[in-house]
């Protein structure tokens, strides 16, 4: 990755280096409404992170900056220790290594699962080139491997409109791993799954932290259970507590806020 690509600002403290992900005193206002108030948080490099909070809580809008969709009016937030993400727009902020996933999973519902991996694989030979080009055995051998990693192996010659709900989301987990990226940020995956998809999700998103980073956004208790993570709780857009699921689920204002609703 290239640090010093124009527009990318050098953090000046070093004891960022340690983070992939550094937001410190990040406001955002809408209209009046302060949807983050002076939000600080980090991630460390393989580190899986649960985030929960009521609606309005800020979850949304933190996701918005860290991608370039929004842009804070005050505050800082790094990338890998050194890149001021703040400068940066959508696009070069995904092509740093940064992927998001969205609540609804967005595929190519008449193209195969395969095809959906081939078209997202990291590579500049565009659409028609990548479905219709002889696949090399690199490229075969990372395809297998994405298949396995999200548990669509038997259903690689399946067009992707059918597949269920839970399936789609895997395929965009796995379209989003693809292209490489350092810190994937997740955004409700569990939201209409069956149950058994609920607990297939959460296994292998923590298989998928081994290798990078990764931020889970979700209301379903039981799922961020199954993370066996970090969670950090949003409310007000800033952080009421953080710490294991144990930790937040017994803390008072969290119950107060949200738990307890």
């Amino acid at each position: 990755m290239n640090m010093h690509q124009p527009g990318a600002h050098i953090a000046p403290d070093r004891g960022l280096a340690q983070t992939i992900l550094y937001l410190d005193d990040v406001s955002v206002s809408f209209d009046g409404f302060r949807a983050l108030n002076k939000l600080s948080f980090y991630l460390l490099p393989g580190e899986l992170r649960a985030i929960i909070g009521p609606n309005g809580a800020g979850k949304t809008t933190m996701m918005d900056v860290i991608t370039g969709k929004t842009r804070p009016d005050s505050g800082q937030v790094y990338f890998g220790g050194k890149v001021d993400l703040t400068r940066l727009d959508e696009a070069a902020i995904a092509n740093l290594g940064i992927g998001r996933k969205f609540q609804k999973p967005t595929v190519f519902e008449t193209q195969t699962v395969d095809d959906n991996l081939r078209l997202a694989l990291r590579d500049k030979r565009g659409v028609y080139a990548a479905l219709f080009s002889r696949t090399s055995a690199s490229q075969a051998a990372r395809l297998d491997e994405l298949l396995t990693t999200i548990g669509l192996a038997d259903q690689r010659d399946i067009l992707a409109g059918l597949l269920s709900h839970g399936q789609k989301q895997w395929l965009e987990i796995g379209m989003l791993l693809a292209q490489e990226p350092q810190l994937l940020l997740v955004d409700e995956p569990a939201a209409g799954m069956t149950d058994a998809e609920t607990e297939a999700t959460a296994t292998m998103l923590r298989a998928i932290a081994k290798d990078r980073s990764v931020v889970v956004v979700e209301h379903d208790m039981e799922f961020v259970r199954a993370l066996e993570a970090k969670v950090t709780v949003l409310h007000e857009g800033s952080v009421l507590a953080e710490g294991s699921m144990e930790h937040v689920q017994t803390h008072p204002r969290v119950i107060e806020v949200y738990l307890g609703r």
